[in-house]
């Protein structure tokens, strides 16, 4: 965060400060327990969970400086800064700061891929601009702020990630982003118990590319007709498609090594140039696709782009691969849902082997009324990829369980936590057999892709 003093802060919120106008803030954060690093600003927000105004001692005792706060704390012995709403006040600081920054805005969004793409182009912008972009999925209310303080002085573009749950979230959203440049990776059928059909989804997703100024631009995946409608709201388009000659964007000569990882020829407006992914799956094509459409829209040197995305850092447990002892695990947990679950199948079976394929998965949350359908139809899947053994994670999964041995696997394995999950694994996975790990983030299971690692690492 660009350093600033108290009375600054205050004046941005709109807050009453009590204490120090002069002491410098540079840092902004929500957890009591684990303040930023620097003379950092404690921001008390009401949760679901938990009231961060209950904390207050506990954060001051772990070193924030001063704190943010909708009610006055007559005990604080650090700066307080009293405002109206803590959210609002979280919201027009991050605003605040971008703006003193001005930095070129990157927002994407989507029902799939939004956090590898993040990560992707904040890599490939970062080959030739100084970029800001937070890690891991800071996609809501919260992160979305978040990720605007984290810019300093000298940041020229920030690439932030908008997710939502709601029509209308992300009209919310976008207009503290200002987004001059707008990524949708795909619509899909996510969060339909809220959203209540695939439709919806789509409008909210178009929120972000109608939140452009007349002068933006819409990264869009023209291959999904639901995205490739929303040209119709942005001022200038960039299409991108991974096997759509015709796309702006689009992929050749697509090829899968051993660890289904992949490398293809990238055609863009701007020349040529190899892609070679470092995570897992076909599907990832189109992910560094999309960054690359970003990155040469910018003005970066695409080979420069394309290097960049080849060693790019990427979020935890999206398509990563661990080989150890002869055994192969690709750790996909993060979320899952029907298009996700699917691609994930693919790229399991992709992977080059002497052995079995285990597919451990848990249920796919939050998708609507078709949910046992859809479970039904990805257990299905599995047979007709010919994988060897289903584990199937929680009653919530059974579905998946169903379909796969009414479609003739006669390895199937329903077991109610990750701890039974990993025991089932441990006793039938053997030297050149591949797993994949796969569920929505209630499952938790990318503790059992954990266990494996580490046991196949320590053995």
């Amino acid at each position: 965060m660009i350093p600033m003093p108290l009375r600054d802060i205050a004046a941005a919120t709109g807050g009453m400060l009590t204490g120090d106008p002069d002491l410098v803030i540079d840092a902004v954060g929500t957890d009591s327990r684990r303040p930023p690093d620097g003379s950092s600003l404690f921001v008390a927000l009401p949760t679901d969970h938990a009231d961060g105004h209950d904390f207050i001692e506990a954060a001051v005792a772990a070193g924030t400086a001063a704190v943010l706060t909708r009610r006055p704390v007559p005990t604080a012995t650090v700066p307080v800064i009293q405002v109206t709403d803590p959210w609002t006040a979280l919201a027009d600081l991050g605003v605040h700061v971008r703006r003193s920054v001005g930095p070129t805005t990157v927002a994407v969004t989507g029902s799939v891929g939004k956090t590898t793409v993040k990560d992707f182009a904040a890599a490939a912008i970062g080959a030739g601009r100084r970029v800001h972009a937070a890690r891991g999925s800071y996609n809501n209310e919260l992160g979305v702020p978040l990720t605007m303080l984290g810019l300093v002085e000298d940041s020229e573009v920030l690439v932030a990630e908008v997710g939502a749950r709601h029509v209308g979230d992300i009209a919310q959203l976008a207009p503290l982003l200002a987004p001059d440049i707008a990524v949708v990776t795909a619509v899909a059928g996510v969060h339909l118990e809220v959203f209540g059909s695939i439709d919806a989804v789509a409008r909210a997703k178009a929120e972000l590319v109608a939140a452009l100024g007349p002068d933006g631009t819409a990264v869009l995946h023209v291959a999904d007709p639901r995205v490739a409608a929303m040209a119709q709201a942005a001022p200038n388009v960039i299409s991108v498609a991974t096997d759509d000659p015709a796309a702006d964007v689009h992929a050749s000569d697509v090829r899968l090594d051993r660890l289904a990882r992949a490398t293809a020829t990238a055609v863009t407006p701007w020349g040529t140039t190899t892609l070679t992914l470092p995570v897992a799956g076909r599907h990832q094509v189109l992910n560094a696709l999309l960054a690359l459409a970003v990155a040469g829209h910018v003005g970066i040197d695409l080979d420069a782009a394309a290097a960049a995305i080849a060693a790019a850092p990427v979020s935890p447990w999206r398509g990563e691969v661990c080989v150890a002892n002869g055994m192969t695990i690709l750790n996909d947990a993060y979320n899952a849902n029907p298009t996700s679950v699917v691609a994930s199948l693919d790229t399991l079976v992709a992977i080059e082997r002497t052995g079995r394929t285990m597919a451990i998965l848990g249920v796919m949350a939050e998708i609507g009324d078709t949910a046992q359908d859809e479970h039904l139809a990805i257990g299905r899947t599995c047979a007709r990829l010919g994988i060897d053994h289903v584990v199937v994670v929680g009653d919530g999964a059974g579905g998946i369980a169903t379909g796969a041995r009414a479609a003739g696997i006669a390895e199937v394995s329903v077991v109610a936590d990750g701890d039974a999950a990993t025991a089932v694994a441990r006793a039938w996975l053997a030297p050149g057999d591949v797993v994949v790990v796969k569920g929505s983030r209630v499952a938790g299971l990318e503790q059992v892709a954990a266990r494996l690692v580490d046991e196949q690492v320590g053995a």
